[in-house]
């Protein structure tokens, strides 16, 4: 019987299986922890700026605030909130949290 070797992208997700978001990423005392899963020639940042084009931004466990045009949106791990393009937004940590953040091209 042969064994399949397991297929990696370039960032470790496994090509073909599930993987478990909670526990994708790990928490590290006192700072802000990233993991791209896709890069195409995008950049990152948590103070407040703006897009050119809109982000879905998916809480997968703790609290958190996202600022989108002055109007502040607390929101908790099992909720999401789109951050329209153009408009400037920013997010704050209120506790320890993860987040998917996915960009929408179009």
């Amino acid at each position: 019987m042969k064994h399949m070797k397991q297929e990696t992208s370039p960032k470790g997700l496994p090509s073909g299986q599930s993987v478990r978001i909670s526990e994708f990423v790990n928490y590290q005392e006192g700072s802000i922890v990233s993991r791209e899963i896709i890069k195409k020639s995008t950049g990152q940042g948590l103070s407040e700026h703006t897009a050119p084009f809109d982000a879905l931004v998916q809480v997968v466990e703790g609290e958190t605030e996202i600022l989108i045009s002055g109007h502040p949106h607390r929101l908790q791990g099992g909720e999401f909130i789109l951050m329209p393009a153009a408009q400037p937004h920013a997010l704050k940590a209120l506790t320890r949290f993860k987040m998917i953040l996915t960009m929408i091209r179009s």
